[in-house]
Order: C-alpha cells, then sequence, then structure tokens
C-alpha cells in the first residue's frame, strides 16, 4: 500500500479514527502533529474529527556524520531521549551529541516561537491527545513527544500514523496508550517510500494549516 501524498494518508488514517470517534474511544480529541510532515495529515485528522488542532515540536538527534541515523530527540526544554542501543553500536556517548543536541534545540526553539506565535500549549489534561506524524521509522521523536505529553496529564496519549514499521510499534506500544497504524509492512526501509509524493513541508505550509494564513 502507498499513499499518494501526505493529504491523502491523513484521509485514510482519518477514516480509521472517525470510526472510533463514533464508538465513543476518543473523547474530547485534541490532534497533535509532530512538524512538518505530520502537520499535513494532522490537518485532516483534525478536520474530520472536528477537532483543535495543534503541534508539539520535536527534533530528531543524528549521528555527527551521519545526519540520517537517529540516535534520539529532544522536546521543550527537557533532557534529550536517547537510543541507548544505538549508541552503543555507534560507540557515541551522550557528550559527544552535546553540540547536536544544541544545534536541534535551537531550531527547535525557532520552530516553536513561529509555529505559536506567542500563544501557550495548549492545556491537555484530561483530554485524549491524539499525536500524529506521517510515518514512524525508529520512532525516536514519537518516543520523546510521547512522554512529553503524558507528563502534562491527559486521559489518554495515543499515537496515529498512515505507516510504521514493525520495530517502531513495539517500541512505542510501551510509550503510549494505544498505537494506531494503517499500514504496517513488514519490509520498512524509510517512510518515503510508502508515499508517491513526499515533497518536504514548509513553515509556509505549517503556519497556513494552523492558521489559515
Amino acid at each position: 500500500m502507498r499513499f499518494q501524498d501526505r493529504r491523502h494518508a491523513g484521509q485514510v488514517l482519518a477514516a480509521l479514527l472517525r470510526v472510533r470517534q463514533e464508538k465513543g474511544a476518543l473523547p474530547q480529541p485534541l490532534v497533535l502533529a509532530l512538524p512538518r510532515g505530520g502537520v499535513v495529515v494532522a490537518q485532516e485528522v483534525a478536520r474530520a474529527l472536528q477537532a483543535p488542532l495543534d503541534v508539539v515540536v520535536t527534533r530528531k538527534v543524528g549521528a555527527p556524520q551521519q545526519p540520517e541515523v537517529g540516535l534520539g530527540a529532544v522536546v521543550g526544554d527537557e533532557p534529550p531521549l536517547f537510543d541507548e542501543e544505538a549508541l552503543g553500536e555507534l560507540a557515541l556517548s551522550p557528550q559527544e551529541l552535546a553540540p547536536v543536541v544544541e544545534r536541534e534545540r535551537a531550531e527547535l526553539r525557532r520552530r516553536e516561537e513561529l509555529y505559536r506565535k506567542g500563544r501557550p500549549a495548549p492545556d491537555i489534561t484530561g483530554r485524549t491527545a491524539l499525536i500524529v506524524d506521517d510515518g514512524l521509522a525508529t520512532g525516536s521523536t514519537a518516543r520523546a513527544a510521547l512522554r512529553s505529553i503524558r507528563a502534562q496529564g491527559p486521559e489518554q496519549a495515543l499515537l496515529a500514523v498512515p505507516v510504521c514499521s514493525p520495530q517502531a510499534e513495539r517500541l512505542l506500544r510501551a510509550e503510549a496508550d494505544e498505537v494506531l497504524c494503517v499500514h504496517q509492512p513488514c519490509s520498512f526501509m524509510a517512510v518515503s517510500e510508502w508515499y508517491e509524493d513526499f515533497d518536504q513541508v514548509t513553515d509556509d505550509e505549517v503556519l497556513d494549516a494552523l492558521y489559515g494564513t
């Protein structure tokens, strides 16, 4: 199964979630997108559920010479959350990754300031926090997001994605009340291979989804 683009993926995911909502399984939903790619998917979900849309900004911490290799993630001002197994495989320590963490945290703050426009983060207490991304490969950023959200006291914290690797689903099953994935292929190399169009999402597209500007 391949999706045409993120909007199509969001519509397919939204149909699945709409059925659950009609059964009363998603009380007081708040859709929280992982920027930037997850925002386009989440916009379709929020529209279908008639729920507010917001963001939880995370940044992947990549290997110094291989930034595409995720070793952990940062969210807010919280300490970075590392994949200890991945660090061991590359013989890297958290201290050696400090410059990478600071660089990613600076970009995280830039995005939070841009996307929030001075407004506070939403109150999640007692709500269904529905965290949405365009797909999960390692699950490192989603894991950081889930831990941050759960600490804020939601009624439940669910993770919903169009496609995910079996490895990521197993990892995140212990972090979320439930992981909802439309397509979980046995062979998984990258999220992009399950989309016909996987162009990079821009800041302007994120702002348009959040504010209609």
